[in-house]
């Protein structure tokens, strides 16, 4: 029978009285516990390319780590990946699994493993993986400045125990791949070294709330950090003619728990997205990678500036660097270097780390809501190793009175001259419009406007501001009518104000042409519909549908699409009860126009039944969505919990003396099975733990909600407790305080 946890308390208070503890210290034991070194190996030898730290995140097995550790490169070619794991915190990690990538994002520098067989080997059967401890999530964005951290991994080469190192939050870096959050900032009064990254960084209860990350070159060349680890050439000797594992600089940022949440969902529900069409041509360059026109915005819209700007007062809190890139990929390891007064700045510096953009494109990186001390900034950009471009910036005086333009608008005229379908992407046309606001500005003022076209030249005016213009304003629009209409593509706008000299740039924004005109937003993508397949690999076996009742295996996608140029950045998004598990941008390399555009959704056991959905953007802008419905349309309560939800820990003691009860076991018999039916057979068991020798325990495996389990909870020499019926729901949770909830458990002596 189901009854609710607190009466269930209250029924075994006179034997177990459980206590929840609001204010426990951070159990670094477990943590410890479920912190791994990844070591990616190859060769008959097994010899080892590169090497890091990972974290546990669900009992069965999957482990968040970085991907340049796992991910084969010219750096680290194995094709294998050994896991070994932490068996006592001050020695060695001990071999003990090899794993498989699940799931990756070579640009956010986080994969998925999956231990899938023994360290010699051989598979480990489905259910039969041993119960692993795991860490639980934060939430991101209640971390705050000043947040003590806890920073866990091993900082050598595996021949060393694991590190734990306490550090602040001392700020926080934007980028396009995630705002302004895109990775938080860190101090410790120890270094942290290049091994770590990959592992946890904790708040203090203890939930894991990031990656520490430092990317080592791929080119040793350009002053890479690496190590001779083993005999490689079997010469006997360890030597500078033995491969060299690449070891990252010591860390100072952590990429965000939140970017691996997609990735997770994706894995624990074993969903796979694979794109059936197949590309005419490889678009990637073999050039070196180019950085040009560096300058300053004190905000962004869009990922691009409002305005642009030469100086910043006292007292600001927020500043960007933007610059235009040419020829960079996932491979390439970028760096900013911030001298404030010719002394550097570790605040507003990035270390070495993966490139998360585009082959091409514009650029930022900053900060907003952090205080910037007077000074002068100097802002160095190294690519690979290699210093690239700089630029420098004044903080400190009294904000500026100057002429400047702001805030790029696009779109088009109606017959009442109103700026129509405003948007950064813009359907193919004979012409387009660029609005912006103005201030500060005098007549006679020189000024000028200069188009592009995917980076070349198109049109420049030069204009002289008139009186009638008036000083502060709405600006009449500038068009752009090339001839022969705005061909599909990426188009740019510089405004310049003369002084006396060369235009300063003040003010530039981008948008995408592609698709035809049809209400506010152009139709690039149309038509997608879901087709249902009776396995991976199967063709469709049904006409398309919005809905399928009775389950699918597989469910194709597909869509038509017109005026889209090749290399054009577009987004394949897809969600799962509006989660989302899958978002990749990519550069468009199918023709102009076609149809039929198709993907593959498949999972190993079939689609869990939920609502899917398929979202098309460009520029950030979602351009069509659809949605199906498979089965009841809605995930079963709970499915993902297991890296969420409720987590159960506790202490089992003496009832008379209070101490730990070394090796006491606490199992939670599944839902199907009584205290009756309990044989300690693997199905009867959703959960076990082994108190430490202090009598802690942790239950490695989240609870699901209103779902009754039963309690064995047996050590030797003492009375075993047994009880039927132990549940928890939402609002039982809310009484306790919240995940995870922290048990008193005393056993009577037999």
């Amino acid at each position: 029978m189901r009854i609710r946890l607190i009466s269930l308390l209250m029924l075994l208070s006179f034997i177990m009285p459980i206590t929840a503890q609001d204010d426990v210290a951070i159990d670094f034991e477990r943590i410890q516990r479920a912190t791994v070194f990844v070591m990616q190996v190859g060769g008959a030898s097994l010899d080892t390319f590169c090497v890091g730290s990972g974290t546990l995140v669900r009992y069965d097995g999957l482990i968040l780590t970085n991907a340049h550790t796992v991910q084969q490169s010219q750096a680290c070619p194995g094709d294998d990946i050994i896991i070994a794991m932490t068996i006592n915190p001050d020695e060695p990690p001990v071999p003990k699994y090899r794993a498989d990538i699940v799931e990756i994002n070579d640009g956010l520098d986080l994969a998925l493993l999956r231990i899938t067989r023994e360290e010699d080997g051989r598979l480990i059967e489905t259910d039969a993986l041993p119960v692993l401890p795991f860490v639980e999530l934060a939430d991101t964005e209640n971390i705050v400045l000043d947040d003590t951290i806890a920073v866990i991994g091993y900082p050598s080469l595996g021949n060393e125990g694991i590190q734990q190192t306490l550090g602040t939050i001392t700020g926080f870096i934007a980028e396009p791949s995630g705002g302004d959050r895109s990775w938080m900032k860190i101090s410790s009064i120890n270094p942290i070294a290049g091994t770590v990254s990959g592992g946890g960084a904790y708040n203090q209860r203890g939930q894991l709330i990031g990656v520490p990350t430092s990317a080592p070159l791929t080119r040793l060349e350009s002053g890479g950090n690496c190590r001779t680890l083993e005999d490689t050439n079997d010469d006997g000797l360890i030597n500078s003619n033995d491969t060299c594992v690449p070891i990252g600089d010591f860390i100072s940022v952590l990429r965000p728990v939140e970017f691996a949440r997609p990735l997770l969902r994706s894995a624990s529900l074993g969903l796979q997205v694979e794109l059936i069409t197949v590309p005419r041509f490889q678009l990637a360059s073999n050039e070196q990678p180019v950085i040009e026109r560096m300058y300053f915005a004190t905000s962004v819209n869009n990922n691009l500036p409002t305005r642009v700007v030469g100086s910043v007062p006292a007292g600001s809190t927020s500043l960007y660097l933007f610059f235009d890139y040419d020829n960079f990929s996932s491979d390439t390891v970028y760096e900013i270097r911030v001298n404030v007064d010719d002394m550097p700045s570790q605040t507003f510096s990035l270390p070495p780390v993966r490139w998360s953009g585009a082959e091409q494109g514009i650029w930022y990186v900053g900060s907003a809501d952090q205080p910037y001390p007077n000074g002068e900034y100097e802002f160095r950009i190294f690519v690979n190793g290699v210093a690239a471009e700089s630029q420098t910036i004044t903080i400190g005086g009294q904000p500026e009175i100057v002429p400047t333009f702001s805030n790029l608008a696009f779109g088009f005229l109606d017959t009442d001259s109103n700026l129509t379908g405003e948007s950064y992407v813009l359907p193919v046309s004979d012409i387009a419009s660029a609005r912006f606001v103005y201030s500060n500005m005098q007549p006679g003022i020189e000024w000028t406007t200069v188009w592009y076209y995917n980076g070349q030249s198109l049109t420049q005016t030069n204009d002289i501001w008139d009186e009638q213009d008036g000083v502060n304003g709405l600006s009449d629009d500038k068009a752009i009518e090339p001839t022969g209409g705005l061909s599909p593509g990426n188009y740019r706008v510089d405004l310049g104000i003369s002084a006396g000299g060369s235009p300063r740039l003040v003010a530039t924004g981008s948008f995408v042409v592609a698709g035809t005109a049809g209400g506010v937003l152009p139709n690039v993508f149309q038509n997608i519909e879901f087709l249902r397949a009776s396995g991976p690999l199967a063709q469709p076996s049904s006409l398309p549908a919005a809905a399928y009742p009775d389950g699918a295996n597989t469910l194709y996608a597909r869509f038509d699409w017109s005026q889209l140029a090749t290399g054009t950045q577009w987004t394949m998004r897809w969600r799962v009860d509006d989660e989302i598990f899958y978002d990749v941008t990519q550069p468009w390399n199918a023709p102009v126009d076609g149809e039929d555009f198709t993907t593959r959704l498949t999972a190993p056991d079939g689609l869990p039944e939920a609502t899917y959905t398929l979202d098309l953007l460009i520029n950030g802008i979602l351009l069509e969505s659809e949605q199906v419905s498979i089965g009841i349309g809605q995930l079963a309560i709970d499915e993902l919990a297991q890296f969420g939800g409720l987590q159960l820990r506790g202490q089992i003691v003496d009832a008379s003396t209070q101490s730990g009860i070394a090796g006491a076991t606490f199992v939670l018999i599944s839902e199907d099975f009584s205290v009756a039916d309990f044989e300690w057979r693997q199905e009867q068991i959703y959960a076990l733990a082994v108190t430490d020798r202090n009598g802690r325990f942790e239950i490695d495996r989240s609870l699901e909600l209103d779902s009754p389990y039963s309690v064995y909870i047996v050590a030797e020499g003492y009375l075993p407790i047994t009880r039927d019926g132990f549940l928890y729901d939402a609002e039982t949770l809310e009484e306790l305080g919240g995940s995870p909830v922290t048990l008193s458990i005393p056993l009577q002596r037999d």
